[in-house]
């Protein structure tokens, strides 16, 4: 798939776009220096146990201070505004990227981040989420992520999100409600490429019950980094169990390696995004 290859002249320089590119407004989390990501997949070969899950740590209270879920004062917009008039416009926007000459996304997505400020109790997970980017091109994607640090670079706690263009990553947002997420747990030293990997398996629509997939997220912490995959209904046993298999596929985990599950009502009752998970497998 086209995605596998070097992103090559698609590394160019931030000035070169013709809108602010505000990537580099962000120092903390973006570099200016061009990042060449290791894929194709056959050059992450994945060697002994490197990936063996982090032993938990005590700073869980911490961690969960601000959760991705809404203010209680906000309510969630209407379900999806009118899919199909969603659908005719994804339709238009990709034709349009063909007859520029570029290779459309099936679905554009959107690029958040996260960072939680000390002693910061009163501002709400919503208010802290910032937008950084959207694109709908293979092309403007690897402009993108050229510019990227590397998640060995970002501070804790921090937290990147891809998702699909139109969906939030809070609990409550009307795709996200029903749904929940596998957690994935990994070392530091190995955390950055396999972000690399799910990111790339998200953008090229490449995991199995890919509609239901909402959207991927890292989250950076003191000792170990978590990758998270969410999905639409937590209810449908066979496309989480599905999911899941296709997520070791992709990124090349040991079938015995245990993920952890959560639905996003647990989240919501516990206020934990991480702690108590429902599912091991």
């Amino acid at each position: 798939m086209f995605l596998g290859t070097s992103p090559g002249p698609f590394c160019v320089p931030a000035a070169s776009f013709s809108r602010p590119f505000f990537l580099l407004e962000i120092s903390e989390y973006l570099t200016s220096t061009s990042y060449t990501p290791t894929h194709p997949a056959d050059q992450i070969a994945v060697g002994g146990h490197p990936m063996e899950p982090a032993v938990e740590k005590k700073e869980a209270e911490q961690e969960e201070e601000q959760l991705p879920h809404a203010r209680k004062d906000d309510a969630p917009p209407a379900a999806s505004a009118e899919e199909e008039e969603a659908d005719s416009e994804e339709t238009e926007r990709r034709n349009r990227d063909l007859k520029a000459g570029l290779h459309p996304l099936r679905r554009k997505l959107v690029l958040w981040y996260t960072r939680r400020t000390p002693g910061a109790r009163s501002q709400s997970y919503e208010d802290n989420i910032k937008k950084i980017i959207d694109f709908g091109t293979v092309e403007s994607f690897w402009v993108c992520y050229c510019h990227l640090a590397r998640p060995s670079s970002l501070p804790s706690p921090t937290d990147l999100h891809l998702f699909k263009d139109g969906i939030r990553p809070l609990w409550e947002d009307p795709a996200n409600q029903n749904g929940g997420k596998w957690i994935i747990r990994f070392k530091k030293v190995v955390s950055g490429r396999f972000w690399e990997d799910l990111v790339l398996v998200l953008v090229g629509d490449q995991l199995d019950y890919s509609d239901d997939v909402c959207g991927v997220v890292l989250s950076v912490r003191f000792n170990e980094d978590i990758l998270s995959v969410w999905n639409r209904n937590a209810s449908d046993h066979q496309a989480v169990m599905t999911l899941r298999d296709s997520i070791k596929r992709h990124l090349k985990l040991p079938h015995s390696y245990l993920m952890e599950y959560k639905p996003h009502d647990a989240s919501r009752r516990d206020n934990s995004s991480y702690r108590n998970t429902w599912l091991r497998g």
